[in-house]
């Protein structure tokens, strides 16, 4: 049996942010660059709240959620989400996951069995272009570089709003707005980003833009 890599020889970037920042359309094409594969880790929680909607599992219930977290079969494969063999990747960007999913990603127990996939993630691929809240802090500290986006909440709001078009747009800033302050002052892996990251405000830059900004950042 072959040893487990050390967290320092895999290539791992690590890109964070809030929600409507771009992290997922500039890891996806950075991870395109750099020949390397993708995972957003965002897709995780909202599989698990999406199982828990599912089994009629109330988001808010921690201990009922957290069996649920640790006992679904979940895949988070090049843009495909499968969740106990049912691919979900469509139903979980919709309103009724949006709304649970910050409660689920709340719970620490959660939280704690989703960075352990993650990680084994990270081992069985060899690295990778990782996307999400806490990797350069949680996840993967030796991810270089570590990367935070961020945009003004306008501009979040109006592309999270193109991408969910059934909802009004005063509506996903609200939400938006909402799920920044709860993630942001959550007792477990808060959003936060990690001291040593690169931030980045994409208001104002294309995607290519910003994937050659974080290219210039490796060594």
């Amino acid at each position: 049996m072959s040893a487990t890599p050390a967290p320092a020889s895999l290539r791992v970037v690590a890109i964070d942010g809030p929600s409507g920042s771009g992290k997922s359309t500039v890891a996806r094409h950075l991870a395109e660059r750099l020949g390397l594969e993708y995972l957003d880790t965002g897709a995780m929680y909202r599989g698990v709240a999406f199982a828990c909607l599912r089994r009629n599992v109330d988001p808010e219930d921690a201990e009922p959620v957290t069996r649920v977290a640790e006992q679904i079969e979940l895949s988070v494969e090049r843009g495909v989400t499968t969740v106990d063999g049912v691919d979900a990747s469509i139903e979980i960007r919709g309103p009724e996951v949006t709304r649970a999913v910050s409660a689920v990603a709340a719970n620490p127990a959660v939280r704690s069995e989703m960075v352990r996939r993650q990680r084994e993630w990270i081992v069985k691929h060899g690295g990778g272009v990782v996307e999400g809240r806490d990797i350069g802090a949680v996840v993967w500290p030796e991810a270089h570089p570590k990367v935070y986006l961020t945009a003004r909440l306008a501009v979040r709001a109006d592309r999270r709003h193109k991408e969910v078009e059934d909802l009004e747009f005063e509506a996903v800033a609200a939400d938006m707005a909402a799920r920044d302050t709860l993630d942001s002052t959550r007792e477990a892996s808060p959003l936060n980003r990690a001291r040593d990251a690169v931030v980045i405000d994409t208001t104002d830059h294309t995607v290519d833009e910003v994937v050659d900004i974080v290219l210039g950042l490796l060594d």
